[in-house]
């Protein structure tokens, strides 16, 4: 648990599952607390189905066995603080071409080279850590695309000796709980959730998405104003922009889609692929079929083993 110029030092860890994200597994070995990978293996039976990981299957494992946990929406300087502290922050940014989000562990920062540095999960050649290293600026933008949220996990006496400026944690955890839930198909107790998540802080721009995602999912127009506020507190919230395009374009309003759908890809123009390939639909709707072709041209591009790439080829050609 040393620091040095704002710098950690992490263990080396390879195991993980989707209920034991490296994040959470790598954090709580830095705090010498080794998670049983048998535990989230049984748990990981409840999601024989699902992609990714279930953040809060590892945060109860890592507070069953004696950890605490903070999970925030934060800035670059509170960031920063954390790390002072000795503590490996986790945060949440944008994930690759088809990955919506994925959770990093942030190992450090440098001032004089205003860099972000993050854990990579492989060592070097002689077993020494490595870090991927963002430009602060980068780093900011892409971690405000999903409000900035941030996870701590450390023994309880660490977690009570720094102060943070966000009061809203159990209405953060209940925004995780509903992933959860929406994972396991219980969407009615994750609106129920998500519903007590706004009551408690009704800024919280995580579970106005959230909220909004359930909704779509269930063709219900309700979802609007969640996204669009969710949109007015932070304008960079890339996956709410998202979801009004696919709610618009599911009802067949392709003007009002691609208004989302080019907004965020303003954002982002490289987070999601599929998202040039809907707005390559609506644009042949809308008889543009030079621009429709562009987008799938895109989409490829991003995502060059999509699937359907003979299919989208086929398309470029006849447009």
């Amino acid at each position: 648990m040393e620091s040095t110029d704002h710098q950690l030092l992490l263990p080396l860890v390879e195991e993980e599952n989707i209920c034991l994200p490296l994040p959470i597994n790598v954090v709580s070995k830095y705090w010498n607390v080794t998670l049983p990978m048998s535990e989230a293996i049984e748990s990981a039976k409840q999601y024989a189905n699902s992609n990714g990981s279930v953040l809060i299957e590892g945060i109860e494992s890592a507070e069953r066995h004696g950890l605490g946990c903070k999970i925030i929406h934060s800035s670059l300087s509170e960031l920063k603080k954390i790390i002072d502290a000795g503590i490996p922050p986790i945060v949440i940014l944008p994930g690759i071409p088809e990955i919506t989000q994925h959770a990093s562990v942030i190992s450090g920062y440098d001032d004089n080279e205003k860099t972000i540095l993050h854990y990579i999960q492989k060592g070097n050649n002689d077993g020494e850590q490595q870090e991927g290293v963002i430009p602060q600026e980068l780093f900011d933008k892409e971690w405000s695309e999903d409000g900035r949220l941030l996870i701590i996990l450390a023994p309880h006496n660490v977690l009570f000796s720094i102060k943070l400026n966000d009061s809203s944690e159990i209405s953060n955890r209940l925004c995780l709980i509903s992933e959860r839930l929406i994972l396991q198909k219980n969407t009615s107790e994750a609106l129920a959730s998500l519903k007590k998540a706004i009551e408690l802080d009704e800024v919280n721009q995580t579970a106005l998405y959230l909220s909004g995602s359930v909704l779509n999912e269930q063709n219900s127009n309700d979802c609007i104003p969640y996204y669009e506020k969710c949109i007015a507190l932070n304008g960079r919230f890339y996956l709410a922009y998202v979801g009004l395009g696919n709610y618009y374009l599911k009802s067949s309003q392709f003007d009002k889609s691609e208004i989302y759908y080019s907004k965020a890809i303003e954002i982002n123009p490289k987070r999601s692929a599929k998202i040039y390939k809907n707005r390559a639909y609506l644009k042949e709707k809308q008889k543009k079929n030079p621009e429709a072709k562009n987008d799938l041209k895109s989409y490829l591009k991003l995502f060059p083993k999509a699937k359907d790439r003979g299919i989208i080829e086929q398309a470029i050609r006849e447009l």
